[in-house]
């Protein structure tokens, strides 16, 4: 049994309706590690879309809207890397959905990137095309390179940015595994229509 980790080159860049997608692509469970600072979580939102019973509880909730090193300091918590084990889980797949960005800080010597180190799994990048996505993307991507961290591919979220995209996947050396497009409203069917645009071969086949 096989999981991914979704990541993001930043916050709000659409990691939780990318792992929605992927998760129904791949007739999935879902896992969030650690969530921090808002009163519908990823997990709420992944429930009212899948269901219940494909999804797993996190490790750590987290009720300050800060980072996770300071919202847990402020809880009078203390996060470590051990505290984390991937769940146990009956699908054949898991996507696993961590906070933020790459550089998310869990305490004050390990960063979001260490825990997918840890849990030793292969990433989805999630990216959206903005002013300045191309570096944010392409560092990342480097981050992961140094660390040995197998990348599957890019997933766009929203706009279409052809040259943008082209780039960063030609220049990374990276799979370009689709684009989830914008929407009004995330529910079950936007999610279902999304899952037609994703290279479910390039994903399957790279990790």
């Amino acid at each position: 049994m096989s999981a991914i980790f979704v990541t993001g080159i930043g916050t709000d860049v659409g990691k939780t309706v990318a792992s929605a997608v992927l998760a129904q692509l791949l007739d999935a469970g879902y896992w969030k590690p650690i969530q921090a600072g808002t009163e519908i979580t990823d997990l709420d939102t992944i429930e009212s879309i899948r269901g219940r019973e494909r999804t797993y509880p996190s490790r750590y909730i987290l009720k300050t809207p800060a980072s996770p090193h300071l919202a847990a300091a402020i809880e009078g918590l203390h996060i470590e890397l051990d505290d984390f084990v991937v769940p146990n889980h009956s699908e054949e797949h898991l996507i696993v959905e961590g906070a933020g960005g790459l550089h998310v800080p869990l305490n004050d010597e390990h960063l979001i990137i260490d825990l997918i180190k840890h849990l030793d799994l292969s990433v989805v990048l999630v990216s959206q095309n903005y002013l300045g996505s191309i570096n944010h993307t392409l560092l990342s991507i480097e981050a992961l390179k140094q660390r040995e961290i197998p990348i599957i591919g890019v997933l766009f979220n929203g706009e279409k940015n052809r040259s943008t995209e082209e780039y960063i996947t030609q220049y990374a050396g990276v799979s370009h595994l689709g684009r989830i497009e914008q929407g009004d409203k995330v529910n079950k069917d936007f999610i279902n229509s999304q899952t037609q645009n994703i290279d479910y071969e390039k994903i399957t086949t790279t990790y």
